[in-house]
């Protein structure tokens, strides 16, 4: 059995916790881009989250994931009916991969062996109600990155070729990480994450020392490493749980979207893409803190994960875009 580094046993990467936290609480928020050095705990975050998570009803052996029998897809060739328990699904996404093997193709054996036009479900229909995670997605072809996107929004993959029209659902959390030394991502691809968070590297020795103990705990005895820490994750679970229901009881004051607006027209950012997710972050950090509607605090801790990349570069700023993002909040939401 595989046990995931657990989630509440990350040193540190507070803001990373937190966006993908928010995101498992309200999927509609879009994502999480995580960019940073390597080695700090990006993809065991996202893995580390995902065992945590409850698991999902779904009818073994469909492709999609499907949570009952009424919902599996008709080209879905599912043999057996039977609903059973499974883990929140984690898919990788390799660079490499083709468009065919991300959205799906024409089942070449069946084609061949038959003589029957069959649909092979691609990765898209395996993250379904799950996460797809992409490890240095900056390296992605745009084009690639584009279908994602549109895909993670929308919730449905369509396609559309050699003679088949194939429709699923495809609601999943999309992750990326990456390096910005290595390149960056588009402006306009930046501006379709909903949440951004920048990791860097702890610089005092103690948190150094705390992250070296608790990897080689875990590398020596993972069994018992994961037992020590089920309860904290245990909470968490039972924290996303309950902000999950509570989400939509959630009230927004009138108030609050006056500062949205307010906040988003200061830092100059385009569309209305930013107040959206800044409101959406914010409804469910609220939710995850108990409050029974949004306030001025909620704006302030999500705002830099949910504005940060969707400003435009100041090459006279050197502070970058998350210090610009809280001087904005310390002068609006006063």
């Amino acid at each position: 059995m595989i046990h995931a580094f657990p989630f509440s046993a990350i040193v540190g990467q507070d803001a990373m916790k937190q966006a993908m936290v928010l995101t498992a609480i309200d999927a509609g928020i879009g994502g999480v881009l995580v960019f940073g050095d390597r080695g700090t705990g990006k993809s065991t975050a996202v893995r580390g989250l995902a065992a945590l998570l409850p698991t999902i009803q779904a009818v073994k052996g469909c492709p999609v994931n499907s949570e009952s029998v009424a919902t599996i897809p008709d080209w879905a060739n599912v043999i057996e009916r039977d609903v059973v328990e499974k883990p929140t699904p984690v898919v990788d996404l390799p660079l490499g991969a083709t468009e065919d093997r991300v959205v799906g193709a024409l089942d070449i054996e069946k084609a061949l062996a038959k003589g029957e036009k069959a649909f092979e479900a691609g990765l898209l229909a395996r993250a379904n109600r799950g996460y797809l995670y992409i490890d240095e997605v900056n390296l992605l072809e745009d084009h690639l990155v584009d279908l994602l996107l549109d895909v993670a929004q929308s919730g449905e993959n369509v396609v559309e070729r050699e003679g088949l029209s194939i429709r699923h659902p495809a609601r999943f959390v999309l992750v990326g990480s990456g390096n910005p030394e290595e390149g960056e991502l588009r402006p306009q691809l930046l501006d379709r994450f909903g949440l951004s968070v920048e990791v860097k590297s702890p610089k005092d020795i103690e948190t150094r020392v705390a992250v070296i103990k608790r990897r080689d705990a875990y590398d020596r005895d993972r069994a018992g490493f994961v037992k020590s820490w089920a309860k904290a994750d245990a909470a968490i679970r039972k924290a996303i749980i309950t902000a999950r229901k509570r989400l939509p009881k959630v009230k927004t004051p009138e108030a609050v979207l006056q500062d949205c607006a307010a906040l988003c027209l200061a830092l100059g950012s385009d569309g209305l893409r930013g107040e959206l997710t800044l409101l959406r972050a914010a409804r469910a950090q609220a939710a995850f803190e108990g409050a029974s509607e949004i306030t001025r605090d909620h704006l302030r801790a999500v705002a830099p994960m949910a504005l940060s990349h969707r400003l435009r570069r100041d090459p006279l700023d050197e502070a970058g875009s998350t210090a610009r993002v809280i001087r904005s909040v310390e002068t609006v939401l006063v």
